[in-house]
This record gives C-alpha cells, sequence and structure tokens, in this order.
C-alpha cells in the first residue's frame, strides 16, 4: 500500500533528478533491453535510444520508461530490470525519510528480550534482502538492524517450500526443531511444519483471513508479547 504506490507516483520525478547518474543510465539501460524482449507482448512500451540532441527527445525518452514501469507493474511483472529500478528508488526514499518501515509496536521490546535471553533473530522473507535493510534500517522504530542475525530470501528457495527451512537451518547451524517461524500465510506455515519447524501464525490488521480448520489447527498469536520462548541453551 506504499512501496509500490511510490513507485508510480514519483518515478518521472525520480528519473529527471538521477538521468545523468551512471546508476540511474544502467537501470534506464536494463529497462531498454527487457522492453526489446518484451516487444511481442500485448501493450509492451518500447524505449527509444538517446540521440542526444535537445530537451524536448530527453523528456520522450524518460516518458518512454515511466509508460514502461507503470506497464510492468500493471502486470505484476517481477523483471531484473524493474526490481532494480524499484530498489534503488527505495533506497533513495528511505534516506531521504520519505518512506519508513512500520514496525508494530510490541516487536522491538520482544525481540530485545529474545537476545537477551541468548536466542538468535532471523528474517526470512519473499522480499529481498537489500529491501529487508532498507525498512529496517530506516523504520518507525530508527534503525534496528541490529536485533537481528541475518537475513534470507527467496534465493533460498521459495517460502512455500519445505527444503527451503532445511537449508535456513544448515545455514545458520540450528536443528530445524529448535527454530521458531512466525508467518501469516498457512501455505508457508505448511511447509515449514514439513520440515520439523515449529510454527506461529501471526493475525495482524491487514492480514488475510484464516479458515475455521487453519484457526483451530495453528498456534495464534495477535502480539509478539504472547510469545514465551525457552531460553536458549
Amino acid at each position: 500500500e506504499t512501496l509500490f504506490p511510490y513507485i508510480k507516483d514519483n518515478v518521472k520525478e525520480y528519473l529527471r533528478a538521477h538521468w545523468e547518474e551512471e546508476e540511474c543510465q544502467q537501470d534506464v539501460g536494463l529497462l531498454r533491453k527487457q522492453a526489446q524482449e518484451d516487444s511481442s507482448l500485448d501493450g509492451a512500451v518500447p524505449i527509444p535510444l538517446e540521440s542526444g540532441s535537445g530537451e524536448e527527445e530527453l523528456e520522450r525518452i524518460i516518458q518512454a520508461v515511466v509508460d514502461n514501469v507503470h506497464w510492468q507493474m500493471s502486470l505484476d511483472r517481477k523483471t531484473t530490470a524493474l526490481k532494480q529500478l524499484q530498489g534503488h528508488m527505495w533506497r533513495a526514499a528511505y534516506a531521504t525519510g520519505h518512506v519508513k518501515g512500520e514496525i508494530f509496536e510490541d516487536v522491538v521490546p520482544a525481540i530485545r528480550k529474545w537476545r537477551e535471553a541468548g536466542m538468535k533473530v532471523y528474517i526470512y522473507s519473499s522480499g529481498s534482502i537489500e529491501a529487508q535493510k532498507l525498512l529496517f534500517g530506516y523504520s518507525t522504530e530508527g534503525d534496528i538492524l541490529e536485533l537481528f542475525d541475518g537475513h534470507f530470501d527467496t534465493k533460498i528457495g521459495p517460502k512455500v517450500e519445505s527444503e527451503s527451512y532445511r537449508r535456513i537451518a544448515a545455514s545458520i547451524g540450528c536443528a530445524t526443531n529448535n527454530i521458531l517461524f512466525l508467518t501469516d500465510v498457512p501455505r508457508e506455515a505448511n511447509a515449514a511444519e514439513e520440515a520439523d519447524t515449529h510454527v506461529a501464525v501471526v493475525t495482524r490488521p491487514g492480514n488475510a483471513g484464516l479458515t475455521d480448520d487453519e484457526k483451530s489447527y495453528y498456534s495464534l498469536i495477535s502480539s509478539f508479547k504472547e510469545l514465551f520462548l525457552p531460553s536458549s541453551t
């Protein structure tokens, strides 16, 4: 509700401000290459090459990039070119304070207690590790990256496959049955359970609803205050 609308609303302004920078030109080059690959798709938006003549032409090319980004986002594309530009725009938005990661008020005190008890805390998200670090580095609670011992994204595997949880356990040197995985997605909970990982399903405002069977099967929490974990040995 925040990050993706931010891209749509600000991509033109961002491109105008950063056009001459090498990073921005690399992003545009990737988008142009992707546009060539997409040329046979319905509604695809080509991005012309610069011939280096005039402000009017520059505006035309920037508008083509904007239209291409909007088109890809309307189809929920996950192309590397689109994700790279989005990542750079979000980084700038976090750094300037235009965007902050929203953290529920019970989270930070709970994690501090867990860490004091000797436990380790990791993030596993479908969002990239870079995106995770931005969210927690520029949060409504300040920079809270120090609270986490590591980050995983879908490079380790999809969150709905049990093998991903075994890989994470091996990576952090921990048996799967010594891990508690918190999620709001039952398919992820199933995959984690198949790997012999403990699971609690978190119900928060805005999360998708659960079926009656899911509510009766899973351990449900609505706040991290409800978790009472044994101290690690």
